[in-house]
Protein backbone atom coordinates (compact mmCIF):
# COMPACT_ATOMS: atom_id res chain seq x y z
CA UNK A 1 0.00 0.00 0.00
CA UNK A 2 1.73 3.45 -0.91
CA UNK A 3 1.13 6.56 0.72
CA UNK A 4 -1.56 7.91 -0.88
CA UNK A 5 -3.73 4.76 -0.17
CA UNK A 6 -2.59 4.14 3.36
CA UNK A 7 -4.00 8.20 4.12
CA UNK A 8 -7.08 7.69 2.10
CA UNK A 9 -7.55 4.14 4.47
CA UNK A 10 -6.44 6.12 8.06
CA UNK A 11 -9.17 8.75 6.38
CA UNK A 12 -11.97 6.31 6.12
CA UNK A 13 -11.43 4.93 9.83
CA UNK A 14 -11.35 8.36 11.11
CA UNK A 15 -14.72 9.42 9.48
CA UNK A 16 -16.16 6.15 10.76
CA UNK A 17 -15.28 6.93 14.41
CA UNK A 18 -16.44 10.41 13.99
CA UNK A 19 -20.00 9.00 12.99
CA UNK A 20 -20.10 6.25 15.56
CA UNK A 21 -19.48 9.23 18.05
CA UNK A 22 -22.10 11.53 16.33
CA UNK A 23 -25.23 11.78 18.32
CA UNK A 24 -28.56 10.55 17.15
CA UNK A 25 -30.74 13.17 15.16
CA UNK A 26 -34.89 13.10 15.57
CA UNK A 27 -37.32 15.60 13.41
CA UNK A 28 -40.57 16.88 14.02
CA UNK A 29 -41.75 17.89 11.00
CA UNK A 30 -45.10 19.46 10.26
CA UNK A 31 -47.28 21.18 7.45
CA UNK A 32 -47.64 24.17 9.28
CA UNK A 33 -47.57 25.90 12.87
CA UNK A 34 -50.21 24.61 14.83
CA UNK A 35 -50.01 21.15 14.28
CA UNK A 36 -48.32 20.45 17.52
CA UNK A 37 -44.36 19.74 16.95
CA UNK A 38 -43.29 21.88 20.40
CA UNK A 39 -46.09 19.83 22.32
CA UNK A 40 -44.84 16.55 20.94
CA UNK A 41 -41.06 17.27 21.89
CA UNK A 42 -42.15 18.34 25.22
CA UNK A 43 -43.98 15.02 25.92
CA UNK A 44 -40.85 13.01 24.76
CA UNK A 45 -38.74 15.00 26.71
CA UNK A 46 -41.18 14.36 29.87
CA UNK A 47 -41.27 10.56 29.12
CA UNK A 48 -37.19 10.65 28.68
CA UNK A 49 -36.92 12.62 31.99
CA UNK A 50 -39.03 9.58 33.98
CA UNK A 51 -36.90 7.07 32.55
CA UNK A 52 -33.91 9.07 33.78
CA UNK A 53 -32.28 10.31 30.82
CA UNK A 54 -30.72 13.48 31.05
CA UNK A 55 -32.46 15.65 29.25
CA UNK A 56 -32.36 19.60 28.60
CA UNK A 57 -34.13 21.86 26.94
CA UNK A 58 -31.74 23.90 24.85
CA UNK A 59 -34.16 26.06 22.59
CA UNK A 60 -38.01 26.33 22.86
CA UNK A 61 -40.58 28.66 21.55
CA UNK A 62 -44.02 27.89 23.15
CA UNK A 63 -45.84 31.18 21.36
CA UNK A 64 -47.90 30.95 24.93
CA UNK A 65 -49.59 28.65 24.02
CA UNK A 66 -50.91 27.42 27.58
CA UNK A 67 -51.24 23.34 27.08
CA UNK A 68 -47.12 23.52 25.72
CA UNK A 69 -46.31 25.85 28.26
CA UNK A 70 -47.78 23.13 30.81
CA UNK A 71 -45.25 20.83 29.94
CA UNK A 72 -42.13 22.83 30.36
CA UNK A 73 -42.89 22.22 34.26
CA UNK A 74 -40.16 20.07 35.36
CA UNK A 75 -37.91 20.17 32.42
CA UNK A 76 -34.42 21.40 33.01
CA UNK A 77 -33.87 24.43 30.50
CA UNK A 78 -30.63 25.74 29.80
CA UNK A 79 -30.35 29.85 30.02
CA UNK A 80 -30.13 31.58 26.59
CA UNK A 81 -27.59 33.71 25.44
CA UNK A 82 -28.56 37.77 25.90
CA UNK A 83 -26.69 40.24 23.37
CA UNK A 84 -27.46 43.75 21.95
CA UNK A 85 -28.17 43.43 18.43
CA UNK A 86 -29.01 47.44 16.86
CA UNK A 87 -30.48 48.77 20.28
CA UNK A 88 -32.21 45.90 21.29
CA UNK A 89 -31.81 43.00 24.02
CA UNK A 90 -32.56 39.81 21.66
CA UNK A 91 -32.40 35.86 23.38
CA UNK A 92 -30.74 33.34 21.24
CA UNK A 93 -29.83 29.36 22.48
CA UNK A 94 -26.57 29.02 24.21
CA UNK A 95 -24.55 26.82 21.62
CA UNK A 96 -21.44 26.88 23.37
CA UNK A 97 -23.44 25.81 27.54
CA UNK A 98 -24.99 23.16 25.60
CA UNK A 99 -22.36 21.52 24.58
CA UNK A 100 -20.32 21.87 27.76
CA UNK A 101 -23.28 20.75 29.91
CA UNK A 102 -22.91 17.40 27.38
CA UNK A 103 -26.85 16.22 28.23
CA UNK A 104 -27.56 13.20 27.20
CA UNK A 105 -30.70 15.03 24.76
CA UNK A 106 -31.35 18.15 24.03
CA UNK A 107 -34.35 19.66 22.39
CA UNK A 108 -33.96 22.61 20.07
CA UNK A 109 -37.31 24.00 18.81
CA UNK A 110 -37.50 25.74 15.32
CA UNK A 111 -34.88 24.40 13.25
CA UNK A 112 -34.52 26.77 10.44
CA UNK A 113 -34.26 29.71 12.77
CA UNK A 114 -31.86 32.19 11.45
CA UNK A 115 -28.99 33.62 14.07
CA UNK A 116 -28.41 37.04 15.12
CA UNK A 117 -25.65 38.40 13.33
CA UNK A 118 -22.36 37.72 15.09
CA UNK A 119 -23.52 34.37 15.64
CA UNK A 120 -20.93 31.02 14.99
CA UNK A 121 -23.20 30.06 12.99
CA UNK A 122 -25.58 31.61 10.50
CA UNK A 123 -28.44 29.35 11.41
CA UNK A 124 -29.46 26.79 13.64
CA UNK A 125 -29.28 24.01 11.49
CA UNK A 126 -25.79 24.02 11.66
CA UNK A 127 -25.54 24.95 15.50
CA UNK A 128 -27.71 21.44 15.76
CA UNK A 129 -24.90 19.69 13.38
CA UNK A 130 -22.44 20.87 16.07
CA UNK A 131 -24.08 19.52 18.63
CA UNK A 132 -24.81 16.28 17.20
CA UNK A 133 -20.96 16.01 16.43
CA UNK A 134 -20.59 16.81 19.68
CA UNK A 135 -22.00 12.88 20.19
CA UNK A 136 -25.47 14.70 21.88
CA UNK A 137 -28.27 13.55 21.09
CA UNK A 138 -31.11 16.01 19.25
CA UNK A 139 -34.79 16.36 18.89
CA UNK A 140 -35.86 18.98 16.58
CA UNK A 141 -39.10 20.10 14.82
CA UNK A 142 -39.08 22.15 11.50
CA UNK A 143 -41.89 23.42 9.68
CA UNK A 144 -42.56 21.45 5.63
CA UNK A 145 -42.18 25.36 3.92
CA UNK A 146 -38.50 25.32 5.21
CA UNK A 147 -37.10 22.56 3.10
CA UNK A 148 -35.06 24.47 0.33
CA UNK A 149 -36.02 21.93 -2.44
CA UNK A 150 -39.42 22.62 -2.64
CA UNK A 151 -39.06 26.29 -1.27
CA UNK A 152 -40.97 27.41 -4.90
CA UNK A 153 -43.76 25.17 -4.83
CA UNK A 154 -44.35 26.33 -1.80
CA UNK A 155 -44.58 30.06 -2.20
CA UNK A 156 -46.83 29.05 -5.29
CA UNK A 157 -49.29 27.51 -2.81
CA UNK A 158 -49.37 30.15 -0.10
CA UNK A 159 -48.03 33.38 -2.19
CA UNK A 160 -46.18 34.18 0.47
CA UNK A 161 -42.50 34.16 0.79
CA UNK A 162 -40.57 31.69 2.51
CA UNK A 163 -37.08 33.55 3.76
CA UNK A 164 -35.87 30.62 6.56
CA UNK A 165 -35.19 27.57 5.12
CA UNK A 166 -32.97 24.34 5.77
CA UNK A 167 -30.93 22.50 3.20
CA UNK A 168 -32.34 18.93 1.70
CA UNK A 169 -29.11 17.26 3.29
CA UNK A 170 -30.50 18.42 7.19
CA UNK A 171 -33.70 16.38 6.93
CA UNK A 172 -31.97 13.16 5.15
CA UNK A 173 -29.18 13.35 8.09
CA UNK A 174 -32.02 12.15 10.46
CA UNK A 175 -31.94 9.49 12.41
CA UNK A 176 -35.98 9.32 12.65
CA UNK A 177 -38.33 11.69 11.09
CA UNK A 178 -41.84 11.60 12.58
CA UNK A 179 -44.97 13.91 11.01
CA UNK A 180 -47.23 15.19 13.01
CA UNK A 181 -50.05 15.37 10.90
CA UNK A 182 -53.92 16.75 11.12
CA UNK A 183 -56.19 16.90 8.53
CA UNK A 184 -57.25 20.52 7.20
CA UNK A 185 -60.59 20.75 9.69
CA UNK A 186 -58.75 19.51 12.96
CA UNK A 187 -55.94 22.75 12.10
CA UNK A 188 -58.63 25.27 11.30
CA UNK A 189 -60.63 24.18 14.60
CA UNK A 190 -57.29 24.78 16.81
CA UNK A 191 -56.71 27.97 14.87
CA UNK A 192 -60.56 29.60 15.52
CA UNK A 193 -60.45 27.91 19.35
CA UNK A 194 -56.67 30.50 19.70
CA UNK A 195 -54.63 27.80 20.45
CA UNK A 196 -52.20 28.69 17.47
CA UNK A 197 -52.08 32.43 17.31
CA UNK A 198 -54.04 35.94 19.85
CA UNK A 199 -57.86 35.38 18.76
CA UNK A 200 -57.48 39.09 17.52
CA UNK A 201 -55.15 37.32 14.65
CA UNK A 202 -57.35 34.31 13.56
CA UNK A 203 -59.45 36.29 11.04
CA UNK A 204 -56.37 37.38 9.45
CA UNK A 205 -55.11 34.04 9.39
CA UNK A 206 -57.89 32.85 7.93
CA UNK A 207 -57.77 34.22 5.03
CA UNK A 208 -54.09 34.13 3.97
CA UNK A 209 -52.04 30.94 5.44
CA UNK A 210 -54.64 28.72 6.98
CA UNK A 211 -56.98 27.96 3.76
CA UNK A 212 -58.40 24.87 3.53
CA UNK A 213 -56.75 24.57 0.13
CA UNK A 214 -53.31 25.80 0.63
CA UNK A 215 -53.01 23.44 4.21
CA UNK A 216 -54.31 20.19 2.10
CA UNK A 217 -51.10 20.95 -0.46
CA UNK A 218 -48.71 21.38 2.45
CA UNK A 219 -50.10 18.35 3.99
CA UNK A 220 -49.23 16.12 0.44
CA UNK A 221 -45.85 17.71 0.51
CA UNK A 222 -45.05 16.97 4.44
CA UNK A 223 -46.72 13.34 4.03
CA UNK A 224 -44.54 12.80 0.68
CA UNK A 225 -41.31 14.10 2.20
CA UNK A 226 -41.55 11.73 5.27
CA UNK A 227 -42.43 8.64 3.32
CA UNK A 228 -39.21 9.65 1.19
CA UNK A 229 -37.09 9.16 4.31
CA UNK A 230 -38.95 6.48 5.11
CA UNK A 231 -37.64 4.84 1.43
CA UNK A 232 -34.00 5.93 2.42
CA UNK A 233 -33.68 4.60 6.03
CA UNK A 234 -35.36 1.29 4.11
CA UNK A 235 -32.29 1.50 1.21
CA UNK A 236 -29.74 1.91 4.00
CA UNK A 237 -30.96 -1.18 5.93
CA UNK A 238 -31.05 -3.38 2.72
CA UNK A 239 -28.33 -5.87 2.61
CA UNK A 240 -25.49 -5.25 0.94
CA UNK A 241 -25.89 -7.92 -1.41
CA UNK A 242 -29.14 -6.18 -3.05
CA UNK A 243 -28.09 -4.60 -5.76
CA UNK A 244 -30.99 -1.77 -6.70
CA UNK A 245 -30.16 0.39 -10.25
CA UNK A 246 -29.27 3.45 -8.66
CA UNK A 247 -30.01 6.47 -10.90
CA UNK A 248 -28.00 9.60 -11.36
CA UNK A 249 -29.34 13.30 -12.48
CA UNK A 250 -27.45 15.65 -14.07
CA UNK A 251 -29.03 19.29 -14.20
CA UNK A 252 -27.68 21.17 -17.23
CA UNK A 253 -28.06 25.19 -16.61
CA UNK A 254 -27.09 28.59 -18.24
CA UNK A 255 -26.46 31.75 -17.16
CA UNK A 256 -30.35 32.35 -16.76
CA UNK A 257 -30.59 33.00 -13.37
CA UNK A 258 -34.38 32.29 -13.06
CA UNK A 259 -34.59 29.17 -15.18
CA UNK A 260 -31.62 28.04 -13.66
CA UNK A 261 -32.68 28.08 -9.70
CA UNK A 262 -35.85 26.48 -10.91
CA UNK A 263 -33.71 23.24 -12.57
CA UNK A 264 -31.38 22.79 -9.99
CA UNK A 265 -34.52 22.78 -7.18
CA UNK A 266 -36.58 20.40 -9.37
CA UNK A 267 -33.52 18.02 -10.19
CA UNK A 268 -32.45 18.28 -6.50
CA UNK A 269 -36.17 17.33 -5.29
CA UNK A 270 -35.99 13.99 -8.65
CA UNK A 271 -32.45 13.33 -7.42
CA UNK A 272 -34.24 12.73 -2.96
CA UNK A 273 -37.32 11.13 -4.63
CA UNK A 274 -34.72 8.13 -6.00
CA UNK A 275 -32.33 8.58 -3.00
CA UNK A 276 -29.69 9.16 -5.37
CA UNK A 277 -26.35 11.83 -6.59
CA UNK A 278 -26.55 14.52 -8.48
CA UNK A 279 -24.83 17.12 -10.41
CA UNK A 280 -25.41 20.54 -11.85
CA UNK A 281 -23.35 21.18 -15.59
CA UNK A 282 -22.43 24.86 -16.42
CA UNK A 283 -21.09 25.15 -19.91
CA UNK A 284 -19.15 28.38 -20.23
CA UNK A 285 -19.24 29.34 -23.42
CA UNK A 286 -16.39 31.80 -25.35
CA UNK A 287 -18.63 34.79 -25.40
CA UNK A 288 -19.08 33.91 -21.30
CA UNK A 289 -16.60 34.08 -20.03
CA UNK A 290 -15.69 36.36 -17.22
CA UNK A 291 -14.65 39.37 -19.13
CA UNK A 292 -17.37 39.30 -21.18
CA UNK A 293 -20.57 38.87 -19.32
CA UNK A 294 -22.11 41.50 -16.90
CA UNK A 295 -20.97 41.30 -13.15
CA UNK A 296 -25.10 40.43 -12.36
CA UNK A 297 -24.92 37.18 -14.53
CA UNK A 298 -21.33 36.20 -12.71
CA UNK A 299 -23.36 36.86 -9.35
CA UNK A 300 -26.47 34.74 -9.99
CA UNK A 301 -24.09 31.83 -11.15
CA UNK A 302 -22.47 31.82 -8.46
CA UNK A 303 -25.20 31.75 -6.37
CA UNK A 304 -26.91 28.92 -8.22
CA UNK A 305 -23.82 26.71 -7.82
CA UNK A 306 -23.13 27.82 -4.24
CA UNK A 307 -27.67 26.61 -3.91
CA UNK A 308 -26.68 23.37 -5.52
CA UNK A 309 -23.46 22.20 -3.29
CA UNK A 310 -26.06 23.31 -0.36
CA UNK A 311 -28.19 21.05 -1.52
CA UNK A 312 -26.59 17.79 -2.23
CA UNK A 313 -24.94 18.23 -5.56
CA UNK A 314 -22.08 18.40 -7.14
CA UNK A 315 -20.93 21.12 -9.83
CA UNK A 316 -18.92 20.84 -12.45
CA UNK A 317 -17.97 24.00 -14.73
CA UNK A 318 -16.53 23.01 -18.50
CA UNK A 319 -15.45 25.37 -20.87
CA UNK A 320 -16.87 24.44 -24.87
CA UNK A 321 -18.48 26.48 -27.18
CA UNK A 322 -20.12 22.80 -28.45
CA UNK A 323 -23.04 22.06 -25.70
CA UNK A 324 -24.55 19.15 -26.99
CA UNK A 325 -21.53 17.57 -27.58
CA UNK A 326 -20.41 18.33 -23.22
CA UNK A 327 -23.09 17.46 -21.88
CA UNK A 328 -23.50 14.25 -23.72
CA UNK A 329 -19.63 13.51 -22.88
CA UNK A 330 -20.53 14.33 -18.86
CA UNK A 331 -23.34 12.10 -19.35
CA UNK A 332 -20.86 9.16 -20.40
CA UNK A 333 -18.42 9.71 -17.66
CA UNK A 334 -20.57 10.21 -15.06
CA UNK A 335 -22.89 7.57 -15.97
CA UNK A 336 -25.66 9.23 -15.60
CA UNK A 337 -29.53 8.32 -16.28
CA UNK A 338 -31.37 11.29 -16.42
CA UNK A 339 -30.72 14.86 -18.29
CA UNK A 340 -32.50 17.44 -16.91
CA UNK A 341 -33.15 20.83 -19.18
CA UNK A 342 -34.98 23.46 -18.77
CA UNK A 343 -38.03 24.24 -21.55
CA UNK A 344 -36.26 26.39 -24.78
CA UNK A 345 -37.01 29.12 -26.47
CA UNK A 346 -38.55 28.10 -29.84
CA UNK A 347 -35.75 29.90 -31.58
CA UNK A 348 -33.60 28.05 -29.82
CA UNK A 349 -34.96 25.17 -30.17
CA UNK A 350 -35.09 25.70 -33.82
CA UNK A 351 -30.99 26.42 -34.10
CA UNK A 352 -30.45 23.24 -31.73
CA UNK A 353 -32.15 21.15 -34.15
CA UNK A 354 -29.80 22.21 -36.78
CA UNK A 355 -26.88 21.57 -35.81
CA UNK A 356 -25.45 17.75 -36.44
CA UNK A 357 -24.31 17.42 -33.15
CA UNK A 358 -27.53 18.03 -31.01
CA UNK A 359 -29.04 15.57 -33.79
CA UNK A 360 -26.17 13.33 -33.14
CA UNK A 361 -26.79 13.77 -29.16
CA UNK A 362 -30.72 12.24 -29.48
CA UNK A 363 -29.52 9.53 -31.96
CA UNK A 364 -27.23 8.33 -28.96
CA UNK A 365 -30.10 8.76 -26.58
CA UNK A 366 -32.64 6.51 -28.58
CA UNK A 367 -30.21 4.03 -28.26
CA UNK A 368 -29.15 4.30 -24.69
CA UNK A 369 -31.57 3.98 -20.96
CA UNK A 370 -30.70 7.52 -21.00
CA UNK A 371 -33.61 9.95 -20.30
CA UNK A 372 -34.50 13.48 -21.07
CA UNK A 373 -36.25 15.44 -18.57
CA UNK A 374 -37.50 19.05 -19.88
CA UNK A 375 -38.54 21.50 -17.13
CA UNK A 376 -40.67 24.26 -17.02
Amino acid sequence: MDEAENKESVQHFLELIKKSRRGKFKIYIGMSAGVGKTYRMLMEAQALLRNGIDVKIGYIETHSRKETQALLEGLPCIPRRKLFYKGKELEEMDLNAIINLRPEVVVVDELAHTNVEGSKNEKRWQDVMDILNAGINVISAVNIQHLESINDEVERITGAAINERIPDKVLQMADEVVNIDLTADELIARLKEGKIYDLAKVPIALNNFFQSERILQLRELALKEVAHQLERKIDTELPKNVKLKSEIFLACISTNDEAARIIIRKTARLASYYRSKWYVLYVQKDSESADKINLAAQRHLINNMKNATQLGGEVLKVRSDNVAKTVWETAEKYEITTICMGKPHFKFYQVLLKTAVFTQLLNKMSKTDIDLVILS
